[in-house]
């Protein structure tokens, strides 16, 4: 794993929410931001490493003695983690936790409006680091088969919802749910597009009355 000097400035946590907003950091660079700095023989981004992947195993199980069992891992920098994990707490138990997308399902709830629909409709889905949804918006909608979008109609918003990635999802009123070649082509482009603006497609979805199909998971991203 790359060490922080390694990494591009513009792409160091700290510069990224000073230019973007906190909601774009993954799980992983917010723990980088915490701890600030690594240990003799291990760089920050290696404990960060760990440290997400048992928060992300078991959450509710991580504490003081189960952090110190991480090589590198101090009273300071344990200080630091398990208190903002029970910040974290604290304000999930007043607020309610958001739904996470950990797959294409999980996005079904959030474009179930698009059932019955006889015209084209083109949707994203911004979401913060934790792919946890911002906001859901109708980009354009089309005649009976066809919708046309354009990136920059797509990437507006989710610039400023500061989000740290994307869904897109449209509905075939056909009923087909193979992926059409302006599809393919729009799918590419809103892919492209976000790996210059440094938010990421994670999938593009087809949905229908009877069923649905994620880009991401036949590959075409």
């Amino acid at each position: 794993m790359k060490k922080m000097q390694d990494i591009e400035e513009q792409d160091r946590p700290r510069e990224k929410i000073r230019k973007r907003g906190v909601t774009c950091l993954s799980d992983q660079e917010l723990i980088v931001t915490i701890l600030g700095s690594g240990v003799p023989g291990r760089n920050v981004r290696d404990l960060a490493k760990e440290i997400s992947d048992m928060i992300e195993r078991n959450p509710d199980a991580v504490g003081y003695h189960e952090l110190a069992g991480i090589k590198g891992m101090g009273p300071a920098k344990i200080s630091q983690i398990v208190a903002c994990l029970e910040l974290g707490r604290r304000r999930y138990c007043q607020q309610g936790r958001k739904p996470k997308i950990s797959s294409p399902s999980d996005v079904l709830p959030l474009v179930s409006h698009l059932s019955g629909k006889k015209q084209e409709h083109f949707l994203c889905i911004t979401l913060n680091g934790a792919n946890e949804p911002i906001e859901t918006r109708t980009i354009s909608m089309g005649l009976l088969n066809h919708s046309l979008v354009h990136p920059r109609e797509v990437y507006a918003d989710a610039i400023t919802d500061r989000a740290a990635s994307i869904i897109c999802v449209h509905n075939h009123p056909s009923g087909t749910l193979e992926p059409s070649s302006q599809d393919l082509t729009i799918t590419r482009q809103l892919a492209d597009a976000g790996t210059i603006v440094g938010i990421r497609l994670l999938d593009h979805l087809i949905v229908t009355d009877s069923g649905w199909l994620s880009m991401k998971e036949r590959g075409l991203i």
